[in-house]
């Protein structure tokens, strides 16, 4: 996926105004079957999967035994086995992870990622686009389901979830298949389709960082782990998983850091590991910045002591070679309405 097809803060405001296709197939993408596979991936993962219900997707974690953030993830259940989606980067790190972890159990596990083709459809238009070429009412698929279509002997999975704070699908089929379906989708360049466009890595970004959803690398990492990540929400303490006992600990002994958002004055960027002060003193530094399109104000995510983590708070940026005023906001800084 390019960094841009007809400019970042175009693709941006259409993805938040209409609807964008990203070309997501670089994602990891695996396959589990056996007997074993739910108690093993509710062990693995830092989320509640024993009992998950058929239908459904779950972003979670998959942590060291000292907590360290290995990946996040998206795993679905399936009636016959479990997906899990994973970043591009990481997905050797995790079959390598899942292959020394399950070793005696009934759990198989292939990658499926070349053999599959995986695009994101984003914006308020979406349900309506995917209706009109032929996926049926998809209104009562709820965030976070999935369905599987059948297009003849073909599966297609649709899931309703994705990256950019906007309602959409992302749709999982034969790789095969990618070249019949996007033309469909964008048109051709002589007759683009009046809707939906397609969008790049750096809309991408844009779009997430408003949205306040973490990218591995930037607020996810093997150095911290999830609680400290911000990410509480998908990690349930009360069951055992790898990383649990870590997790528990830092719990006990109070977060020393905080994931905060950040306006800052003007409109110049924050970049990743800028330094933040309060009064002079270093107590951070950020791990995404961007000008947002949608807010028109230059925004940041950074880790911050947590005696001064409160919104409110008034903070310095380094960037270039000035401090720039920065102000603790609530997160996420965009969500629609």
């Amino acid at each position: 996926m390019p960094v841009q097809f007809s400019g970042i803060t175009a693709e941006h405001n259409h993805t938040r105004n209409a609807c964008s296709v990203f070309d997501v197939s670089h994602m990891g993408r695996l396959k589990l079957t056996g007997g074993d596979c739910e108690v093993f991936l509710d062990r693995l993962c830092t989320r509640k999967l024993a009992g998950a219900e058929v239908g459904r997707s779950y972003y979670t974690h998959i942590c060291r035994e000292d907590g360290g953030v290995l990946d996040d993830v998206i795993v679905s259940r399936f009636d016959e086995h479990w997906g899990i989606v994973c970043n591009a980067s990481n997905r050797e790190k995790i079959v390598r992870w899942i292959d020394s972890h399950c070793a005696g159990a009934d759990v198989n596990l292939s990658d499926e990622t070349t053999a599959t083709a995986m695009i994101a459809c984003q914006g308020p238009k979406t349900m309506e686009i995917a209706e009109q070429l032929g996926a049926g009412d998809l209104s009562s698929l709820k965030r976070y389901r999935f369905t599987v279509r059948q297009v003849g002997p073909v599966s297609i999975t649709l899931y309703r979830c994705g990256y950019t704070g906007e309602d959409g699908l992302e749709v999982v089929l034969p790789a095969g298949l990618i070249g019949m379906l996007l033309p469909r989708l964008l048109g051709t360049p002589e007759a683009p389709h009046s809707v939906v466009k397609p969008a790049g890595l750096g809309a991408r970004d844009t779009l997430r960082i408003e949205a306040a959803m973490p990218l591995y690398g930037h607020e996810l990492s093997e150095d911290w782990d999830s609680l400290t990540a911000g990410q509480g929400w998908c990690v349930d303490l009360s069951k055992d998983f790898i990383g649990a006992d870590a997790m528990r600990s830092v719990k006990e002994q109070g977060l020393p850091r905080r994931l905060v958002g950040l306006v800052l004055e003007g409109r110049r960027i924050a970049r990743q590991h800028a330094a933040i002060y309060y009064n002079g003193e270093a107590i951070g530094e950020v791990t995404s910045g961007t000008l947002s399109p949608t807010l028109g104000k230059s925004i940041a995510m950074g880790f911050v002591a947590a005696r001064k983590s409160q919104v409110g708070t008034n903070l310095e940026v380094s960037v270039g070679t000035k401090q720039v005023s920065a102000t603790v906001v609530k997160l996420p800084f965009y969500k629609r309405a």
